[in-house]
């Protein structure tokens, strides 16, 4: 298994959350009840698991074995990949704000957050389809197979000493409670 592998099986979480995320923003849109803390936990979610795991190995360690292996990190696809993730931490923070103004009682927040969390969804998507069909091969192409140990432990480093023992399953359970959330009321998942 080579360590893309594993960012891509973080990216199918990542789409099973994006699509709670858009059931949740219909719901809202469509003036069905959705609490705020629905939108402030997937908003955890986008930041301790898309953000602060995934995009982390990406960027500490996928990134800088590859511009070792002659891809620059400025411009070219990691350039691109490292913008949108600036642009999708931007979309977070408004989305949890726009949420906490909400859950205060300024109901003309709904409507931002109905916003960001569809220009995230839609950033993401696209994302996730660049890195797995570009590259992530381009990865595996330029970095020999014997270095993919060391992505793996660097991947493991993250994991485990940057963001916390348990992080990972803390993340899939939080997914799951709210894609739980959005199927009992009735959400189109699909």
């Amino acid at each position: 298994m080579k360590a893309t592998d594993v960012l891509k099986e973080e990216h199918r979480v990542i789409e099973r959350m994006l699509k709670s995320l858009e059931a949740g923003a219909s719901r809202l849109e469509a003036g069905l009840p959705v609490r705020p803390g629905f939108f402030l936990e997937a908003a955890a979610f986008f930041k301790g698991f898309a953000d602060g795991c995934h995009h982390k190995k990406e960027e500490d360690v996928l990134f800088v074995s590859m511009e070792a292996h002659g891809i620059p990190l400025d411009g070219g696809p990691i350039g691109m990949m490292l913008s949108d993730h600036e642009m999708g931490r931007a979309y977070i923070r408004s989305l949890r704000e726009n949420a906490l103004r909400w859950q205060e009682g300024d109901e003309s927040s709904r409507l931002t957050v109905v916003h960001n969390a569809r220009d995230y969804a839609a950033l993401l998507r696209q994302h996730i389809a660049k890195e797995d069909n570009i590259l992530f091969p381009l990865a595996d192409r330029v970095i020999p197979l014997p270095q993919q140990d060391q992505i793996w432990v660097g991947f493991e480093q993250v994991e485990h000493e940057e963001t916390g023992e348990g992080i990972h399953e803390k993340y899939l359970a939080l997914a799951e409670t709210l894609e739980k959330e959005v199927r009992t009321a009735k959400i189109d998942l699909a």
